[in-house]
């Protein structure tokens, strides 16, 4: 009786919805104590406080395949079959991560294409770090993004046979959804902005300050090589008049020595 599907429950994909885990899974998960003792009774409001709880993901482990809590709520879920509202706030949830993967699974196995798309894509900029207990028992590190990963491009998840949807491309091609945009666009264009509104150096609009700067033939570089060149060319001037007058004195002076030299 605790192991039946809610009434009110529609069908998934034309079977009941704990359909979906293969019978030999169903079958540990109805055995297993903390099905039996923390998921009984739980209605969709007190699925949350479980599933804040929670602080490992996987599918089974050990030599008898025990199933983890995470994938016990997955079925409980899968019984009562909560509002879709309630499953999209799950994948909302900022402050508890373990709830954001649950409904993003729950989500995956339930949900249409076009909601699978639109509700996990984005969480691919989620990074925060998961325990993941493997098979043999032991956990090792993931992270949100990598889950969802795995959600949208693998056949299986947690030991749960997931069903298969449609390509992106498909429905980009039908027009359902819209072209897939990564958040490193929005930094792109921010950049591609900031070259369009850079103004050229000096207010010069046709930019040839900053070209000649480039060439070496910028204008103040020309107006001190004219001053510099001025100032050689003066410099040169009475360097060539000092120059004469010490070769006249010279001149002169040779020439009374030599009158001086012929006299005596």
């Amino acid at each position: 009786m605790a192991n039946r599907t809610d009434p009110a429950a529609k069908s998934i994909r034309g079977t009941n919805p704990q359909n979906l885990v293969e019978k030999i899974l169903r079958s540990k998960i109805y055995q297993n104590t903390h099905w039996k003792v923390q998921c009984f009774g739980l209605t969709a409001e007190t699925l949350v406080d479980k599933a804040m709880e929670l602080d490992h993901l996987g599918g089974t482990h050990g030599g008898n395949r025990k199933p983890t809590p995470f994938m016990c709520l997955v079925m409980k879920m899968l019984q009562i079959q909560p509002e879709k509202e309630i499953v999209i706030e799950f994948i909302k949830s900022e402050d508890y991560k373990y709830v954001r993967v649950l409904g993003a699974l729950y989500l995956r196995l339930t949900g249409s294409d076009i909601d699978v798309y639109r509700y996990l894509e984005p969480l691919y900029n989620d990074y925060m770090k998961l325990r993941r207990k493997l098979a043999d028992g032991a956990f090792t590190l993931t992270h949100v993004d990598e889950v969802i990963d795995e959600l949208l491009t693998r056949d299986y998840s947690c030991d749960i046979a997931l069903p298969r949807i449609k390509k992106r491309w498909t429905l980009e091609s039908l027009g359902t959804i819209e072209p897939r945009r990564s958040a490193l666009d929005e930094d792109f264009e921010e950049e591609e902005e900031k070259e369009d509104n850079n103004q050229p150096i000096d207010g010069l609009e046709d930019g040839s300050y900053e070209k000649e700067y480039y060439r070496g033939r910028s204008p103040a570089w020309e107006r001190d090589r004219d001053r510099k060149d001025d100032t050689h060319r003066y410099r040169g001037r009475d360097y060539d008049r000092d120059y004469d007058r010490e070769r006249e004195d010279v001149a002169e002076t040779g020439i009374g020595t030599e009158i001086e030299t012929a006299i005596v």
